[in-house]
């Protein structure tokens, strides 16, 4: 591929993603800001955000954050938020001929919801090339990481994330990411056991199994479905 095809197809994963590249912006700067309200410095919180790179883990640890900090407990917290990666880097990387080894593990490196949401759309209209890849990913890394430092630095002057209603910005962002994915029907009914799983679990049981059970109920929701399809086909 030519330098100028390079360079358009990573222009065009750009605009593609620059909604939700606008969007991650407040999640950003709530996570540097609750970052900082637990006592971590600038450089920490940005530390975090460029090596985790996981905003429900990331909030999540922040949730159960003490000092001095459980690290058994966080790991485990973000091994049950981020399990779901296991079936996303599966389901994009039958979707990735065009990527050779080290590209390949460079994109589930990055890989995040929102880039594993529109990686999909792109290659089920087309076929997905690293350098449109890059163009979602890359910069969505950037605002993540820049945002989040931004955040921790203005945190005393933000404040409460809930009391100018920031904290809403990451489930929007989801609600957004989900009902482009809507099928009728069939979506209906995976989304509505997730869901039953997810709220019956939190009434239940301490931590974060709730993320855990709705993941897993999704799972089993969706193969039933498939199997019920084959057997009516």
């Amino acid at each position: 591929m030519k330098r100028a095809e390079i360079l358009h197809e990573f222009v065009g994963g750009m605009r593609a993603m620059a909604p939700l590249t606008t969007a991650v912006v407040p999640i950003g700067l709530v996570f540097g800001a609750v970052a900082a309200a637990k006592g971590l410095s600038s450089l920490e919180a940005a530390m975090m955000s460029a090596l985790v790179f996981a905003g429900g883990s990331q909030f999540v640890a922040m949730d159960i954050w003490m000092h001095p900090a459980s690290w058994s407990a966080l790991a485990f917290s973000a091994l049950l938020v981020n399990i779901r990666h296991v079936l996303m880097g599966a389901s994009i990387g039958m979707r990735m001929p065009a990527f050779s080894g080290p590209a390949k593990c460079a994109a589930v490196l990055l890989l995040a919801d929102e880039i594993w949401a529109m990686a999909e759309l792109r290659a089920g209209q087309t076929r997905l090339t690293p350098a449109w890849y890059a163009g979602l990913a890359i910069p969505f890394y950037c605002v993540w990481v820049l945002t989040s430092l931004a955040g921790s630095l203005v945190g005393a002057f933000l404040g409460d994330p809930k009391a100018i209603g920031l904290d809403f910005a990451f489930p929007a962002v989801f609600t957004v990411l989900v009902m482009s994915f809507w099928k009728g029907r069939e979506t209906g009914a995976v989304l509505a056991a997730s869901a039953a799983a997810a709220v019956l679990v939190y009434q239940l049981l301490p931590g974060v199994w709730y993320i855990a059970a709705g993941a897993a109920a999704g799972v089993v929701a969706t193969l039933t479905r498939g199997r019920q399809r084959e057997a009516s086909a």
